[in-house]
């Protein structure tokens, strides 16, 4: 079993030496779950059979990860995989972003062989050098996903794909630099929406039927808080509607009240480049935190041994809501 653990700190300034190893920590605390990644992101948990999956996006992997064995099972694409969504079809059966396709794939998360591949749609291809960034299923199975362009561009897009328009995604939102994370609340009326270079995590009024956005309005602005640093990135909702937010290159996720606005906690984490979370485990009520280092300098990353790894942070007092499983994949696509 490998694992490190860190205390739980809701911090002003955040500082990564504020973590030291402990054995036995008394309430909340961070736990690196594992070793290093260069450029982990998109966690989600799969409650049918208690998988967390995430991805190394520049090296072509995917990651199954059980948290009571510990156990981590991996299979590789040939390009930049990023995000991977169960499907509603079964718990062997995903979609993944590869480089700007997206991919069905059949796996058993349970080991290492990739089984089946195929493209079942490539978006911007005006753009070809952008690429697939994050995305996940609403509650009735479309994906809502979003692109990059290289960075400080504005080439990305948030598109909506369902299984009537696979062969030509809906663009919502656009232009877009870096788009990133999506949520939506407990009924379902509220679309919240990042994208990163603006610091600013939006909400948009939500159709869950038609899939229509409208009336964005800010929730939160990293520019408006001087205890933080970084950008937002990705993101999760809990029980009572409130948005976690990772912040890169801010070494923090940050809650935050979507009603009143305020940051209600910041919780530290022992990397600079926090990139996405996602609860989990039996109760939804673990926190799975995912980080990168490929920007770390050699120097940097000696301060920052842990920084690339999962983390989990344990004992928050509340609980996420139930993924989502996409159902855009016709019998057309990809044959049982």
């Amino acid at each position: 079993m490998f694992f490190r653990q860190y205390p739980f700190t809701l911090v002003t300034l955040i500082t990564l030496t504020a973590f030291n190893v402990s054995s036995k920590v008394d309430g909340p605390c961070v736990r690196q779950l594992t070793q290093p990644f260069e450029l982990g992101e998109a966690p989600t948990w799969d409650d049918r059979i208690k998988l967390l999956y995430f991805v190394d996006i520049l090296a072509g992997n995917i990651y199954s990860y059980d948290p009571v064995t510990t156990i981590l099972n991996s299979i590789q694409l040939d390009g930049d995989v990023t995000p991977v969504v169960p499907t509603v079809h079964d718990t062997h059966v995903f979609v993944a972003g590869l480089n700007r396709s997206l991919v069905a794939i059949r796996w058993d998360p349970k080991g290492s062989k990739l089984q089946a591949v195929a493209t079942l749609t490539t978006v911007a291809k005006q753009f070809p050098t952008s690429r697939f960034n994050d995305g996940k299923a609403d509650a009735q199975g479309k994906l809502w996903i979003g692109t990059m362009g290289p960075e400080n561009t504005n080439l990305a897009s948030l598109y909506l794909i369902t299984k009537e328009n696979i062969e030509n995604p809906k663009v919502v939102i656009a232009p877009a630099n870096i788009s990133n994370g999506v949520a939506w609340n407990k009924a379902n009326t509220k679309f919240f929406y990042i994208d990163s270079p603006t610091r600013q995590v939006r909400v948009y009024d939500f159709d869950l039927n038609s899939g229509e956005i409208s009336n964005p309005k800010v929730v939160f602005d990293v520019r408006e808080h001087d205890e933080l640093t970084g950008n937002p990135d990705g993101m999760t909702i809990d029980e009572d509607d409130n948005i976690w937010v990772a912040l890169n290159e801010g070494g923090a996720v940050v809650k935050v009240d979507t009603n009143s606005l305020d940051v209600l906690h910041v919780i530290a984490i022992p990397a600079s480049d926090v990139t996405s979370v996602a609860w989990g485990g039996d109760n939804l009520d673990v926190l799975f935190v995912t980080s990168a280092r490929i920007r770390l300098n050699a120097e940097e990353r000696r301060q920052q041994p842990a920084a690339g790894s999962l983390f989990a942070v344990y004992n928050l007092g509340t609980r996420g809501l139930p993924t989502h499983y996409v159902d855009v994949i016709n019998d057309t696509n990809f044959p049982a």
